[in-house]
């Protein structure tokens, strides 16, 4: 047996270790953040879209508040081709809850986690601890930083970004393929004379053939995105003030400061394995995406919210060591979903062959007279949480006409996400998930039963709620993902069956 005293060892105090560390301190769940960097590099930012159910997760760590606070809301995208406004997207509002995207720094939200876990007893980060070597023991795995430490854990989460120490260690690679095109990102402080809003230009006369993207952030800070050249040289261009004249062509002649440049390629890889014994991979070590769509800090978040909750009831002993087998099923769907998603973008946007150009060309020329033709422009699918509808731990209650295009409004069954529904009495029933299973109902008479037959089928925290209306009970999972969708408003007999499913108390589960 394991020392129960042992702590989960994250690797990384980027935004999804923090995140990981917070989730399970919520479990009462110890941690040690080891971080290779001896500060915080407060300056520039990668990812900057946050979408509503990721904030949901920052919620839940007590960080969501002071982000919305900070971000630019906004709920509308803009595509043009050309001089031709192609179609507009508009992501509906709540009364209650979250925007459907903050526009925010990663640079703001790592800070936030950061001042939030270093105020939790339950997480000590350690800085210059560059991770070297891992040694698992059976009932526990060993850390060894450069100079000699040991740092011993229950498991080990490698959060440790693109170029991940913990994924070459336990010897995974990440598969895919990088893009040859290169993107230049340029943060501008400046007063500009466009709502908030994201803006996607195709061959603007600015940036002929290729594309730009525009959204607003925080402090007056615009993020312009630029395709160029696969031979782009940024500082060939400070210095001839070809780069003045490239943001002009967007700012116009207002004043403005540069506060962030960068050049990426972007990579479309995912690992072949989330896990290896009692080590797992989350965000951008296990997967990358292009940035169209804001797939990829969000989906690490996700990561760490599915398996924060896993470890944790493992650890309590309230739930078999076959349920953390059930992170890489679920999460590596995921990824290969949004793979395939952030793909077909790339495709769109960067044409490999001339078919491919020749198609764009087609649909972007038809796309201004003909409505129809619109569904075909890609200028990146959106983040949304994925649907566990083929998980071993989801009682399945889908059709086969279930929606699985990106975008779609998904019905509420198993495997997806939880709507935000009103309690009776006041309240959001998002407001109740992460530390335990959910029960929904609409029968006020039904929750004493209903926590009778949760207690007597699981060991692990069961509560329930009412939801005036609601004709089924809601079974959700600690990550607000419905593991079942079950009949009638009072007991339903499969109540337990599905609760020991959602546990990993089936056999054959992990």
């Amino acid at each position: 047996m394991g020392d129960p005293m042992d702590p989960v060892v994250i690797v990384g105090a980027g935004p999804v270790g923090l995140t990981a560390a917070l989730l399970l301190a919520r479990w009462g769940v110890p941690s040690v953040v080891l971080e290779s960097r001896a500060e915080r590099d407060p300056v520039g930012s990668k990812a900057i879209c946050f979408q509503r159910d990721v904030l949901e997760v920052f919620d839940r760590v007590g960080c969501a508040a002071p982000m919305v606070a900070e971000g630019v809301t906004w709920t509308t995208g803009r595509t043009y081709y050309r001089s031709h406004e192609l179609f507009v997207t508009r992501f509906p509002e709540t009364s209650a809850g979250f925007p459907p995207w903050i526009n925010i720094s990663q640079a703001s939200v790592e800070r936030f986690l950061w001042e939030r876990a270093e105020a939790e007893p339950l997480i000590e980060i350690r800085r210059s601890h560059e991770v070297t070597a891992l040694t698992e023991h059976g009932d526990h795995v060993v850390a060894h930083v450069r100079g000699g430490g040991e740092i011993r854990g229950s498991h080990l989460v490698g959060c440790d970004g693109a170029g991940s120490a913990v994924r070459g260690l336990i010897g995974l690679t990440a598969e895919g393929h990088t893009f040859e095109d290169r993107f230049l990102i340029a943060d501008i402080r400046a007063d500009l004379p466009f709502p908030s809003e994201r803006r996607f230009y195709f061959d603007p006369p600015w940036n002929p053939g290729r594309q730009v993207l525009v959204h607003h952030c925080p402090d007056s800070v615009w993020r312009i995105d630029w395709q160029v050249p696969a031979g782009y040289d940024l500082e060939g261009e400070r210095s001839t003030g070809a780069l003045d004249r490239r943001i002009r062509q967007v700012a116009g002649d207002v004043p403005y400061e540069v506060v962030w440049l960068s050049v990426y390629r972007f990579h479309e890889r995912v690992a072949p394995s989330f896990s290896r014994g009692r080590v797992f991979l989350a965000g951008d070590a296990a997967h990358l995406y292009a940035p169209f769509g804001a797939r990829g800090l969000n989906s690490g978040v996700q990561d760490a919210d599915n398996l924060a909750w896993k470890i944790a009831l493992v650890r309590h002993g309230r739930a078999p060591g076959g349920l953390l087998g059930t992170y890489d099923a679920e999460r590596r769907a995921a990824a290969l979903e949004n793979l395939r998603v952030t793909s077909a973008t790339m495709r769109f946007l960067v044409p490999g062959s001339e078919q491919e150009r020749a198609g764009r060309a087609a649909a972007l020329e038809s796309a201004v007279t003909d409505p129809a033709a619109r569904s075909r422009i890609d200028s990146g699918r959106l983040a949304e949480p994925y649907w566990y509808l083929d998980s071993p731990l989801t009682t399945p209650t889908h059709g086969p006409d279930f929606p699985r295009e990106a975008g779609a409004v998904r019905p509420a069954v198993g495997g997806v996400i939880c709507p935000d529904l009103p309690l009776a009495g006041g309240g959001r029933a998002r407001a109740r998930f992460g530390t335990g299973f959910v029960l929904l109902t609409g029968s006020p008479e039904a929750v004493p039963e209903l926590g009778e037959a949760a207690s007597a089928a699981v060991d692990a925290p069961v509560e329930a709620h009412v939801v005036p209306g609601l004709d089924a009970v809601y079974v959700v999972r600690p990550d607000g993902h419905l593991a079942a969708v079950l009949p009638g408003p009072g007991v339903p007999s499969g109540l337990a069956t599905a609760l020991r499913r959602a546990c990993a108390l089936t056999p054959g589960i992990g």
